[in-house]
């Protein structure tokens, strides 16, 4: 019985031997199969050949996305600057279409001060009459609004509009001897040509 179990054990180490041993042989022929070179085939080349190609074929494609990126980042900050300079102009014909508006008030409030000054007995009334005239005038060049000073100037057709001539004498000839109506520039530009009469 010993020597059955004693025949018995040693076969089945010699299996697990055998078993142990072409599990190593195995794994011995996948690392040199591993580490082997092998020779190229055809289609091999055929793929290494059209390796360089397709990388260039791909930074090509990547230099059109770039190109295509700056283009579109460009175009949409001009757009951007362009909306940006569309509603300050915007913004600023409001501003002058309502200043425009305003200017015959400011005329008549000058009317109301000489009048005012020239007849009225109470102080009181002038002065609160010319707070309201400087309020609103002082509103207006907040935004840009300045007269022109046309009084004894020579005459400009770039801010005058000649109502007649009249003789002024040599001294005031081709000048502005009086003024009908003040003009107005608005952030530099004419807003209201002035009104006068130029001597000849």
């Amino acid at each position: 019985m010993a020597k059955k179990l004693y025949s018995n054990n040693t076969l089945l180490l010699k299996k697990i031997m055998t078993k142990n041993m072409a599990h190593k042989k195995d794994e011995k022929n996948k690392k040199e199969e591993a580490t082997a070179v092998k020779p190229e085939s055809k289609a091999d080349k055929r793929k290494t050949a059209k390796k360089p190609s397709a990388t260039k074929k791909l930074k090509e494609e990547l230099e059109e996305i770039q190109d295509k990126y700056v283009r579109l980042y460009s175009e949409f900050d001009n757009y951007r600057k362009r909306t940006i300079k569309e509603r300050l102009e915007l913004q600023k014909s409001a501003a002058q279409d309502l200043i425009v508006d305003l200017l015959p008030v400011l005329d008549d409030f000058e009317r109301a001060m000489q009048v005012l000054k020239e007849h009225a007995s109470e102080n009181d009334v002038v002065s609160g009459v010319e707070l309201i005239y400087n309020k609103l005038f002082s509103t207006l060049s907040q935004k840009g609004l300045e007269p022109m000073n046309s009084m004894g100037t020579d005459f400009n057709t770039d801010f005058h509009e000649a109502i007649t001539n009249i003789d002024a004498g040599k001294k005031m000839k081709g000048k502005v001897v009086d003024v009908i109506q003040k003009g107005y520039l608005l952030n530099g530009k004419v807003l209201r040509f002035a009104k006068v009469v130029v001597g000849s």
